[in-house]
């Protein structure tokens, strides 16, 4: 029987779910999601992880915790353990997926430290040290796009580690992370390294622009502001997916295509919608086109099933009408420029928070079990 999220896979989108818990993986319904949903990855973040671990009515880590407990593991070294734990346990259920997809999805990313944000070699460190940990050849890590980011970025895929490079929000730095995919895949083939094994996102954010333009645009208040809301976040994942599209048909990504590598494909992120007055399949169904991923919330995933409405290509053919929404969002006086800068520190703040929260917590839960 054709449902929503097989029509949107048919239309060449990967659905991946936005969410990972041990409850997940041990009650089966990760499995059931992937046979009645479509799904063929996973992505994960600090705060999903923290809203796992530190759940009251969530007893599935308390054994766990215990063993760590008794081993005098700290904090930093529980949470490794806890999350490498659930992670591994997901691949090895997407291995099947993987296959079946020619080993471009059964996807499942873990992220670095929020911390190391802006620390290039320390990032590069734990991005090692969490592919060999984990190894799995399905693996992703994340590995935000900040410009401390962008040289481990090309060092991580230079020593064969796929990667999910996260919070990206502008086109201008969208071309910076695919320079650093393209620079670190020169690496690698220098290094002797089988390209074909490099696989990377390119995480793109949609919501969260919405929600910065939009306030913007109410507080200038004029009919033209207010006629732009809820525009620019589906006008920049159009025009970031034409720059997908022209900067891998140029001769430097073609010939390491021919050479065995693989396209690094959009991935839109931030697809629950914030706003109630929208459509709540709006950053689903308005961003279709072929290669892409569209991660998701649980509440967008079964909204998408339950009634959402695939109608082939939403992209391509709306490129002109993408850069009117910023000509207009540039006569109106938003500066583009700086929406994207505040989401970008207002994402790297956001993660760190959640990470010193879930540390916080397993450390209070490592000390009651001593």
């Amino acid at each position: 029987m054709s449902t929503p999220t097989s029509a949107l896979h048919d239309a060449g989108v990967s659905i991946w779910l936005d969410d990972l818990s041990r409850t997940r993986i041990d009650s089966g319904n990760l499995a059931e999601l992937i046979e009645s949903r479509n799904i063929t990855g996973v992505t994960t973040n600090p705060t999903i992880f923290a809203n796992a671990i530190t759940d009251k009515n969530n007893t599935s880590y308390d054994a766990q915790v215990a063993e760590l407990a008794a081993s005098g593991a700290s904090a930093e070294e529980a949470v490794f353990a806890a999350t490498t734990q659930d992670v591994t346990s997901a691949l090895d259920i997407f291995r099947p997926v993987w296959e079946a997809s020619g080993r471009v999805d059964g996807r499942v990313s873990i992220e670095v430290s929020p911390d190391l944000a802006h620390d290039t070699d320390g990032t590069v460190a734990q991005a090692k040290q969490l592919w060999a940990k984990i190894d799995r050849p399905n693996l992703l890590v994340k590995i935000p796009a900040t410009k401390a980011g962008l040289p481990a970025i090309a060092q991580a895929i230079g020593a064969g580690i796929s990667v999910n490079v996260t919070l990206i929000f502008s086109l201008e730095r969208y071309a910076d992370v695919i320079d650093a995919y393209l620079t670190g895949l020169e690496t690698a083939k220098a290094a002797g390294i089988d390209l074909s094994t490099i696989q990377s996102v390119a995480s793109f954010f949609v919501s969260r622009v919405d929600t910065e333009t939009d306030k913007r645009l109410t507080a200038i208040g004029t009919d033209e502001a207010l006629a732009l809301k809820s525009k620019a976040g589906l006008a920049n994942a159009r025009l970031a997916y034409e720059l997908f599209e022209k900067t891998f048909a140029g001769d430097r990504a073609k010939a390491l295509l021919d050479a065995g590598a693989n396209l690094q494909r959009p991935l839109w992120a931030s697809t629950g919608v914030k706003d109630p007055a929208l459509p709540d399949t709006l950053y689903v169904t308005e961003l279709v086109a072929q290669g892409v991923v569209n991660t998701m919330p649980e509440k967008t995933l079964e909204a998408t099933f339950d009634h959402g409405v695939i109608s082939g290509d939403t992209i391509t053919g709306g490129y002109d009408e993408a850069r009117e929404v910023f000509a207009g969002l540039e006569e109106v006086g938003v500066d583009f420029d700086d929406v994207t800068q505040v989401l970008e520190d207002e994402g790297v703040a956001k993660f760190i928070d959640s990470w010193h929260d879930l540390l916080t917590q397993v450390a209070e839960g490592l000390e009651a079990q001593r």
